[in-house]
């Protein structure tokens, strides 16, 4: 498992530095390399449960994802339904979870964030802006129900799902505004710091 766990950190810190400084070949090899590392670390958990595969075809949805970003523009609909995918199977792990609880200060933080988040990229989405707010939608729910698990039920291995979820969100977020409304320095190494934290965070329950 440690061996595991190491080169799971040394790929994602690869590709990063490689996000900031590196070349773009760097980038290509790394990131689908630490995805599929992520696959290797998740399978190895002691214990996996029916709904633990969620987890691991979540991780193939964006590691499909991931490989449709490469090709031209007119396939980002495609990448988008991957990553839409994605997030949906985490959601459902993640409700799966759940008791019947509500904590509504959660939603409607969420609601605020999805809402700015839509209002600045709208105007440039032209043809994606369904797919887009759809795919924003899915990882609000995501994020949600993964909060809701934490406030009802507050042990380390919901923290751990709840800050891999928002981290997730984060960066999506920081990705659609650099994409479609403004590019800032270090954007794509924030974008795969928080990508793949993200993630970690949500294989890493699989250990607890």
């Amino acid at each position: 498992m440690i061996w595991s766990f190491l080169a799971v950190l040394f790929s994602g810190w690869l590709y990063v530095d490689a996000s900031y400084r590196g070349p773009q070949w760097q980038r290509w090899v790394f990131k689908p390399v630490t995805l599929l590392l992520l696959l290797a670390w998740a399978w190895q958990a002691p214990v996996l449960k029916t709904t633990d595969y969620l987890i691991l075809l979540g991780l193939l949805a964006t590691l499909l994802g991931d490989a449709l970003t490469l090709l031209p523009e007119r396939r980002m609909l495609y990448a988008i339904g991957a990553f839409f995918l994605s997030h949906l199977l985490y959601t459902l792990f993640f409700a799966s979870q759940m008791t019947l609880s509500f904590f509504w200060p959660l939603p409607l933080a969420l609601l605020i964030i999805g809402g700015l988040l839509i209002a600045t990229i709208w105007s440039r989405l032209e043809e994606l802006r369904w797919p887009v707010c759809t795919f924003i939608g899915i990882t609000l729910l995501m994020v949600w129900l993964s909060a809701e698990l934490y406030v009802f039920r507050p042990t380390d291995y919901s923290f751990t799902l709840m800050v891999g979820a928002s981290l997730l969100l984060l960066a999506n977020i920081v990705w659609l505004v650099s994409h479609y409304r403004h590019r800032f320095n270090a954007d794509r190494a924030i974008i795969a710091a928080c990508y793949f934290a993200g993630h970690f965070m949500i294989v890493r329950s699989l250990w607890l």
